[in-house]
């Protein structure tokens, strides 16, 4: 077996040729597991859902039972499409629009979800307990805010796809 001195000299690397070598290679294993590295790519949605703890777990649920386990970014804001586009809240409209435009660039999301639900504390805020006068005109409430994200988004991104989803307490969800 040679001795290293002299692979290094037939390879034509002093011992300082060598050493840069190393660490180059060492620097560049360490940037392929660095969260920069990983943060190109690509993910088939962002969502935007609501805060509420109750619901974390079937927020989960419903992206994974729709094939998106790990292919999607994932904005949460009290009152979801509320918190995104009410003048209640205008630093959480800033917070959402710059998420959107870095998962565009990062991740070129085709479609935003936003998933808002039944029972929200933050419609109770703004809109007053009367929107949840009966099922139907708490869903109507849902469906004008989501209405009105959809086309703040389409406005801002022609290109994107929009879905808005209402999730009740149970964990099932419909299209709005």
């Amino acid at each position: 077996m040679k001795q290293f001195p002299n692979v290094l000299r037939e390879a034509g690397l002093s011992r300082r040729g060598f050493a840069k070598v190393a660490a180059l290679g060492a620097g560049a294993a360490l940037f392929a597991r660095s969260p920069l590295a990983l943060a190109g790519g690509h993910a088939d949605a962002l969502l935007l859902s609501c805060m509420d703890y109750r619901l974390m777990d079937n927020v989960a649920s419903y992206m994974n039972g729709r094939g998106l386990e790990k292919h999607y970014d994932h904005v949460v804001l009290a009152g979801a499409s509320l918190g995104a586009v009410s003048d209640r809240f205008p630093a959480w409209n800033a917070t959402f629009w710059s998420h959107l435009d870095v998962a565009i660039k990062l991740h070129a999301v085709p479609k935003v979800m936003v998933m808002d639900h039944r029972d929200c504390g933050a419609y109770k805020l703004v809109l007053g307990e009367a929107h949840l006068a009966s099922a139907a005109s708490e869903r109507d409430a849902h469906a004008a805010t989501i209405a009105t994200f959809k086309a703040q988004v389409k406005e801002k991104y022609p290109n994107l796809q929009v879905e808005g989803l209402l999730m009740a307490l149970d964990g099932s969800v419909e299209t709005v």
